[in-house]
């Protein structure tokens, strides 16, 4: 358990101290940029826009009220987190850069990352001009003159490349993950305003929906921390050495598998994914040409549908759990890892062997860990299938992400306490 009064403790190391005031820092311009309104577009006019829209409403959620504001900050940061997917999947595809990442170390992770930087800048931009044409189309009588479209893009481009920096600086502070902070001070910013609403709206008739509601969230934390914390312990063994008149070696550890080896990033990713068919085929819904046109129309009808979309998020984080794990770990590599340090798994032969058993049992474990998530994906769907109501609708996304990120934040702020006292004792 993590010992509260270690926090107390990270204002009395100056480096720790520093590190969470520049993250503060960054994360209160984050905040500031996502109430800087676009100008010329009437917000009011697109509300029934992202209530009627699950995946806009979420989207809007994680950006922290940044897209139903219509601010600078609009985009998020999804088109790095797709611009990411891109690369992960070109480094399984192209030899060159799986090799980088291999091979080169630090100074290939730091050319891929700069590619992939690069490459954000065009999503940022498709993505951009999609969400314009929709809200061009959502609000009557809104239209852009070429002018202002292109100083509308540099603008939310801009605000993109602003929130990837920040990612990127506050992941260099090492207390937590850039990507993810923001994410979870995204979805922290909403909850006075959906309270409130929930209070507005509220009517004694609906107590026992909303105290159903509130057993299901402390379910679905309780559910989050034992498959987030939950691990498969496999057993090492190394065999005794004698090295001069030392004997080394003959003694047994422990390699732990953990249920969810690939975090938030699953659903992160599928969200991402998610929304291009939407805004790609909304360029096509005014095409001259019926069939395009007709096809276009039904995609979105589709991605707009409740049911198919919630259908369409679980297949996408599943397959993308068992890719994120597929990238952040590879059993062959631990297997020859282990060998070379003269370790072996009791009653499994070093080598082939080894790597094919741990592909077994990590693909077992993956599949509780994806299905677990895809299960909280939906969560909304269904308590607005059942209930009605669409103020309920934040549920398990969020909650795995809020309580994800305090974990994994949690953990390494402990961490660099727990050096600093091994320093302390050393000096």
């Amino acid at each position: 358990m993590f010992d509260w009064k270690k926090i107390l403790q990270i204002f009395k190391v100056p480096e720790l101290r520093r590190k969470l005031l520049v993250v503060l820092g960054l994360l209160t311009v984050f905040r500031v940029a996502a109430a800087i309104p676009v100008p010329g577009v009437p917000r009011e006019s697109l509300q029934d826009l992202f209530a009627g829209n699950q995946l806009f409403g979420l989207l809007d959620v994680f950006s922290g009220g940044g897209l139903s504001n219509l601010s600078i900050v609009m985009l998020g940061l999804g088109p790095y987190i797709t611009a990411s997917i891109v690369m992960q999947l070109s480094a399984m595809i192209i030899p060159r850069l799986e090799e980088m990442q291999k091979e080169e170390g630090e100074a290939g992770r730091r050319k891929i990352n700069q590619w992939t930087r690069m490459l954000t800048i065009p999503l940022a931009v498709l993505q951009g001009y999609g969400f314009l044409n929709i809200i061009q189309r959502s609000a009557d009588g809104l239209t852009f003159t070429p002018w202002e479209l292109m100083l509308t893009l540099i603008a939310i481009c801009g605000g993109t490349i602003l929130l990837m920096w920040i990612g990127e600086l506050i992941t260099e502070q090492g207390i937590g993950n850039g990507i993810s902070i923001i994410i979870f001070i995204g979805i922290i910013s909403r909850l006075p305003s959906s309270v409130g609403q929930i209070i507005a709206t509220w009517t004694p008739e609906q107590l026992f929906t909303y105290g159903a509601f509130l057993v299901v969230s402390v379910v679905v934390i309780a559910g989050v921390i034992i498959i987030t914390e939950g691990q498969r312990i496999i057993p090492i063994s190394y065999a005794k050495q004698v090295r001069g008149n030392r004997m080394l070696g003959g003694v047994s550890t422990h390699l732990p598998l953990r249920v969810n080896q690939a975090g938030v990033m699953p659903i992160i990713f599928a969200l991402s994914v998610m929304l291009f068919p939407g805004i790609v085929a909304n360029f096509f819904v005014v095409s001259e040409n019926v069939l395009v046109a007709g096809i276009a129309t039904k995609i979105v009808d589709a991605f707009q549908n409740n049911w198919f979309y919630g259908f369409m998020y679980f297949v996408l984080v599943v397959a993308f759990t068992y890719f994120y794990t597929s990238v952040t770990f590879d059993p062959g590599q631990i297997s020859e890892n282990v060998q070379k340090q003269g370790g072996f798994i009791p009653g499994i032969r070093p080598g082939k062997q080894t790597t094919n058993f741990l592909k077994y049992v990590l693909n077992r474990i993956t599949l509780t860990g994806a299905i677990f998530l895809g299960m909280i994906a939906i969560l909304p769907i269904i308590l607005r299938g059942i209930t009605g109501m669409a103020t309920l609708t934040i549920g398990g996304t969020a909650l795995l992400i809020v309580v994800s990120v305090v974990l994994e934040t949690m953990k390494q702020i402990e961490s660099q306490l727990t050096m600093r006292e091994y320093e302390g004792f050393l000096s």
